[in-house]
C-alpha cells in the first residue's frame, strides 16, 4: 500500500509517529555528541537537527499559502536554505533542541487547524513541483523517518512501517525517473521487479534484496543486506 492510498488522518498520524521516533532518538544523544558527525557527509548532528527543525517551519509556510492563497515558498532559495542550516548548527544545544520541539509542535497545530478546503490547494515543493497541501504529510514523514537513521545512534530502517518503506522506494524511483536517471537499472524486492526507466535501455545493473535493504541502498544509506548489486552506486535522490 502506498502512503497516498491512506486517509489523510492516517497519513498525518504516520508523520506524527515519525516525529516521535526522531524525538526519541534525539533525546538519547548527549549534548556533547550533538556536535559529532551524523551519517550525512559534511553534517554534524547539529546540522541535521537544524535541518529537521527548519523543515517543519518551511512546511508551515506552504500551509499558510494553502490557507490564505498568498504565495509563501518553503525557502527563498536553496542558498538561503543551506545558510539557514549552517547558522542553525551554531545554536546552543538547548536552543537547537527547542527549535526542533517548537517547530514540530507548530506544524502539528497547523495540520489540526488548516481549513478543510485548503488541503487540495496547490503549493510548490523545494524541488519545484506543484502538489496539494495534503502532500505535506508525506514530505514531513520522509524527513523525520529517514533522518532518524542519519542521527547514527540506533535508528533503523527495519523499524519503519511498511507503508513508509514502500513510499520511500516510490519516492526515490519517481525522482530518478523525473531526472532521467537510472536507465538500465532494475530493482527486485520480494519478487517484485521494478525497472527504473521503462524504455528499451539494456539492463546495466540489478539490485536484489528485502524491502528494507533496497530502500536503504536506494536512499544512499549503504548496501547492507542486498543479495545482488551491492557493488552498484544508486543515482542521487534529493
Amino acid at each position: 500500500m502506498a502512503f497516498n492510498d491512506l486517509d489523510l488522518s492516517e497519513r498525518l498520524d504516520l508523520a506524527r509517529e515519525g516525529t516521535a521516533y526522531f524525538a526519541q532518538r534525539l533525546a538519547a544523544v548527549s549534548d556533547a555528541d550533538l556536535s559529532g558527525p551524523s551519517l550525512l557527509e559534511g553534517w554534524t548532528r547539529k546540522h541535521l537537527v537544524a535541518h529537521v527543525g527548519y523543515n517543519a517551519a518551511a512546511l508551515c509556510r506552504i500551509l499558510d499559502w494553502a490557507a490564505t492563497g498568498v504565495e509563501t515558498p518553503m525557502y527563498e532559495s536553496m542558498q538561503q536554505r543551506a545558510r539557514e542550516i549552517d547558522e542553525g548548527a551554531t545554536l546552543s544545544v538547548g536552543s537547537l533542541r527547542n527549535l526542533f520541539t517548537h517547530t514540530a509542535a507548530r506544524l502539528d497545530e497547523q495540520w489540526r487547524t488548516v481549513p478543510r478546503e485548503a488541503w487540495a490547494a496547490q503549493v510548490r515543493t523545494a524541488q519545484g513541483r506543484m502538489v496539494p497541501a495534503s502532500e505535506t504529510a508525506w514530505m514531513r514523514s520522509r524527513e523525520v523517518w529517514i533522518h532518524t537513521v542519519d542521527l547514527g545512534n540506533g535508528g533503523r530502517f527495519d523499524e519503519f512501517p511498511d507503508v513508509v518503506l514502500d513510499s520511500l522506494l516510490d519516492d526515490v524511483v519517481g525522482m530518478w525517473r523525473r531526472r532521467g536517471d537510472g536507465a538500465g537499472l532494475v530493482l527486485e524486492v520480494g519478487g517484485r521487479r521494478l525497472v527504473v526507466v521503462q524504455e528499451d535501455a539494456p539492463v546495466t545493473g540489478v539490485v536484489v534484496g528485502s524491502l528494507v535493504s533496497v530502500v536503504r541502498w536506494a536512499s544512499g544509506r549503504g548496501a547492507v543486506g542486498l543479495t545482488a548489486g551491492s557493488d552498484l552506486q544508486p543515482p542521487r535522490w534529493l
